[in-house]
């Protein structure tokens, strides 16, 4: 078991823009009412950069800006830990059909942004911050494989860790192969210790033997949860989100499972 502090939570997707109107929501004080998202902006990265990046570099910096600055931390002040299940699928789509074309010169800007740690990138040249970053993958399973990096760093070495999880829809063809229905991007800023800025306690056990994982019980939410890979972090988010003590099981493999404790204060 793993005890880990949350000082700081964010959150953007359909009919969910932000912690303090998603909160509302995931505690079921508001009906849910989904409605298409708008892009974020990326205010914190310079023009230049800002038009070179697609919507999931400003997606990742969006929810990662809010979790840190809704915990009242500097931006450069913390590591951070990235995963999505795919990143950037709208520029692998045009880098695909550049080298299906005759003329097979891929853009430098496209490639880089291609990579799969391109949003730790950028967060580095937005925040200036010279902590260490990790970018992972984990398929369906990446929102709690991250989780699991992030405990581990700040039992090792770390006292604040930022994990940042999302991913966006594929066009097609890509989409019929990798179907995301719908953008979702979630932060949260944990720290080794409690301080004056905890929100929350959580208590990470790997489970010996898979239990039921756990879901939404509103329908339309547990739509958002099965429809994107990071959204599997809706069922800790709504924990967060609530007054009561909960424990809620995320799948980390096929057919493994991690247990959370929750204790908001």
């Amino acid at each position: 078991m793993v005890k880990l502090f949350v000082e700081g939570a964010a959150i953007l997707a359909p009919g969910l823009t932000g912690w303090a109107a998603g909160r509302a929501v995931l505690a079921g004080e508001k009906t849910y009412e989904p409605a298409p998202l708008a892009p974020p902006v990326a205010d914190l990265l310079p023009a230049v950069e800002r038009r070179r990046t697609g919507s999931t570099v400003k997606l990742a910096l969006a929810v990662g800006y809010e979790a840190l600055t809704s915990a009242g931390r500097p931006v450069d002040s913390v590591a951070t830990v990235f995963v999505s299940s795919g990143n950037d699928g709208d520029v692998i789509n045009d880098i695909c059909i550049t080298l299906a074309g005759s003329d097979r010169q891929v853009s430098p800007t496209r490639f880089h942004n291609s990579v799969h740690n391109a949003p730790s990138g950028y967060w580095g040249i937005a925040t200036h911050s010279h902590h260490p970053s990790t970018s992972l993958c984990g398929f369906d399973w990446s929102f709690a494989i991250g989780l699991l990096e992030a405990a581990a760093q700040l039992q090792v070495d770390r006292l604040e860790v930022l994990l940042v999880a999302y991913d966006t829809p594929y066009p097609e063809p890509l989409r019929g192969i990798r179907p995301v229905a719908q953008a979702f991007g979630a932060a949260l800023l944990f720290s080794r210790d409690r301080t004056n800025r905890t929100i929350a306690e959580l208590e990470i056990t790997m489970d010996a033997r898979a239990k039921e994982i756990s879901r939404m019980g509103d329908a339309a939410l547990e739509r958002l949860r099965i429809g994107n890979p990071c959204a599997r972090a809706l069922p800790l988010l709504a924990a967060l989100a609530g007054a009561q003590p909960q424990s809620v099981t995320l799948e980390r493999d096929a057919g493994q499972t991690l247990s959370v404790s929750v204790r908001t204060f």
